[in-house]
């Protein structure tokens, strides 16, 4: 017999009605079960930009969402206030007997769910919560000494031999869904929300469950080429599926079992990206003061950044007069996205280059990022900047025009997002100031009119870099030896 007459389903970054964690077990134990959805307040009040593509995003997504389970005879309830505060309530006029939700490791989330929990238990409302979004979280992975890992490698290999097909198994939610209440409130518009329409539509991003299934589908074609084509952005290479994980409208049980038995280089390159992805979750896990803008290793937290006036701004418009790193920066400024091997690309010039703290580009990018992850881009952060878990060696500092030359040798990328330097061969658009003034001036590219001079040498810049580093202590194996 279920436990409870009525439950409430909290949804929050699992926009789907399918293989859902939460979903099942509400369905599992409750006669019948309301399915809610909050614009958080909280969250939404201090976004920046009332133009926000991840708003709208979620709105789009949070719609179908409420068709999809509607058409299986359930409904959504949508509010717009302070979710702490709605959830209580709600449960409460329906005289739910449990909430159920899935978890969410940002401090933050995790601070808001506590509350929930406490107000809920002190009106005898049970709280039930899952993990659903990685496939293994918090203390799930340890090493031998049951400590959590800090080096990715070890912590891969833990990852793999634990993985069993259950793991992988998704949630049955549709033998259960005659018990879903046929009860809905209208999702508010995006202006109701505070919110206006984006360039979204533009991009063809396609939102919700059907533009995850869509993706999925195309870049199931592709993943045979992955681990070759991944670190090119002018190739269509990638999955697109990040900003899907991070709102749930895809499952990471569905993901992961794709790449696991599909094997092949692609396949198995594609699942070590999945595996990032928990170990960023559960290094902020363990590690909560990360999101905070304190630096994993603790002695590099007071690092002197020198953050000379006008570079950050520089980086931030996309004129910094190196090509590859203003056009990633268009293309985020642009898009909301910009290709994983150029978020280290832009993270290592501001930081290397522009000796810029990490924590400034890494706020720009949770502003900015449409598939903004707290744990992946935090993670990400330090790992550029030399700072974090298993971090890019502080000594190896990349070098923007070979990476240039090395991922988009004729310049595609680049004259996509940089049309003013598209007149200029594939031999010099890595570095236009190579280019003899003479013909500059004829092809209509000059440096420091048509295009910006390069705001620093990186020869120089990397030299100031190590000595950074250095100052607090850091050798090379060679210093070591």
């Amino acid at each position: 017999m279920p436990e409870y007459a009525r439950a409430l389903v909290w949804f929050r970054r699992d926009l789907r009605n399918f293989d859902h964690a939460a979903l099942y077990h509400a369905l599992k134990q409750a006669r019948e079960v309301v399915c809610a959805f909050v614009f958080d307040r909280e969250i939404l009040d201090a976004l920046p930009d009332p133009a926000d593509r991840r708003v709208e995003f979620i709105h789009a997504s949070v719609g179908e969402l409420q068709q999809a389970l509607q058409a299986q005879g359930g409904g959504l309830v949508v509010r717009h206030g302070v979710a702490r505060d709605e959830i209580v309530q709600l449960a409460v006029e329906l005289q739910a007997g449990a909430v159920f939700f899935n978890h969410d490791d940002d401090p933050a989330a995790q601070a808001r769910d506590a509350a929930v929990e406490a107000a809920l238990r002190g009106r005898a409302i049970a709280v039930h919560h899952y993990k659903d979004t990685v496939i293994f979280e918090r203390e799930e992975v340890l090493t031998l000494g049951k400590t959590p890992f800090s080096v990715f490698t070890p912590y891969k290999n833990a990852w793999l031999k634990r993985l069993t097909p259950y793991d992988l198994r998704a949630y049955p939610v549709d033998a259960y869904t005659h018990q879903l209440a046929d009860v809905s409130t209208p999702v508010p518009d995006l202006q109701a929300l505070g919110f206006v329409p984006t360039n979204l539509g533009a991009l063809k991003l396609p939102t919700g469950m059907a533009g995850g299934a869509q993706l999925l589908e195309d870049f199931l074609h592709r993943i045979e080429h992955y681990q070759e084509a991944r670190d090119f952005p002018a190739v269509k290479g990638v999955s697109y599926l990040s900003v899907h994980l991070r709102f749930g409208t895809v499952s990471i049980r569905q993901l992961a079992a794709v790449a696991w038995q599909q094997g092949g280089r692609g396949a198995q390159t594609w699942l070590s990206e999945l595996i990032w992805r928990d170990f960023y979750h559960q290094i902020l896990w363990h590690r909560p003061d990360v999101a905070a803008g304190h630096t994993y290793k603790p002695a590099l937290d007071a690092l002197p950044w020198p953050n000379p006036p006008g570079h950050f701004e520089a980086w931030c418009e996309a004129r910094t007069g190196y090509p590859l790193v203003d056009a990633a920066m268009r293309q985020l400024n642009q898009t909301g996205y910009m290709h994983n091997r150029l978020r280290m690309v832009t993270a290592s010039f501001l930081t290397k280059d522009l000796l810029v703290d990490w924590r400034l580009g890494e706020r720009y990018f949770a502003d900015k990022l449409i598939d903004f992850d707290l744990a992946a881009n935090s993670g990400g952060w330090q790992w550029a900047a030399s700072v974090g878990c298993d971090a890019q060696p502080w000594f190896r500092i990349f070098n923007p025009v070979t990476q240039s030359e090395r991922f988009d040798p004729q310049g595609k990328f680049i004259r996509r997002y940089l049309p003013e330097l598209a007149a200029l061969p594939d031999k010099f658009i890595h570095a236009p100031w190579t280019l003899a003034a003479a013909e500059q001036k004829r092809i209509g590219v000059g440096v420091g009119s048509e295009y910006p001079a390069p705001i620093v040498d990186h020869a120089v810049q990397r030299v100031q870099a190590l000595a950074l580093f250095k100052s607090r202590g850091e050798r090379t194996p060679a210093d070591a030896a």
